[in-house]
């Protein structure tokens, strides 16, 4: 099973039916780790986990920048932290971070690159900007067997549906 998965999406569109596909077949107690410059498209991807996730259309996805934590009902609860403005790890017990990611919801997080020391298992998306302006580079790394079992499932999904596609990492196996 590969632990990597590299997708380079040409449209905001294409980025958020990637995340769709993640919302659709996530099991319980999944966690998305995503990284990436400021508008690189984080928020663009979990707007699609959580439609894939039947957040139902009539809820905003933002990205919780001041809030720390966004909570969206649907077939999963999904719980969507950016910790772009914490500075301290012991910040994360405070908002719940652990009841959180090792519960029975959808992890979604923004920035965990900012505690390095923090490797929990699931899987890790780096945004990063393509040739074209709309263009996004996402490299999938999965940590774990669940989240390496669930990055092989929409891998196989994604291209059943678009045909194979880019499917090398660097730096990965």
């Amino acid at each position: 099973m590969n632990r990597c998965w590299e997708r380079l999406s040409r449209s905001a569109e294409e980025t958020q039916r990637i995340g769709r596909m993640f919302g659709a077949t996530a099991p319980a107690g999944a966690a998305l780790f995503l990284n990436g410059e400021l508008g690189a498209g984080k928020t663009c991807f979990a707007q699609g986990v959580a439609a894939g996730l039947e957040v139902p259309e009539r809820i905003p996805v933002t990205s919780p920048s001041y809030t720390l934590l966004n909570l969206y009902p649907g077939r999963l609860q999904l719980f969507h932290f950016d910790l772009y403005r914490l500075t301290d790890i012991t910040e994360l017990d405070e908002i719940g971070f652990d009841d959180c990611l090792y519960g029975t919801g959808v992890t979604l997080v923004e920035w965990l690159d900012r505690f390095p020391d923090l490797q929990p298992p699931g899987i890790f998306l780096r945004l990063g900007y393509g040739r074209k302006e709309d263009e996004r580079l996402l490299s999938f790394n999965a940590r774990g067997g669940p989240a390496e079992a669930w990055l092989e499932q929409v891998r196989n999904r994604w291209q059943t549906e678009n045909g194979p596609q880019m499917t090398g990492c660097q730096g990965g196996k």
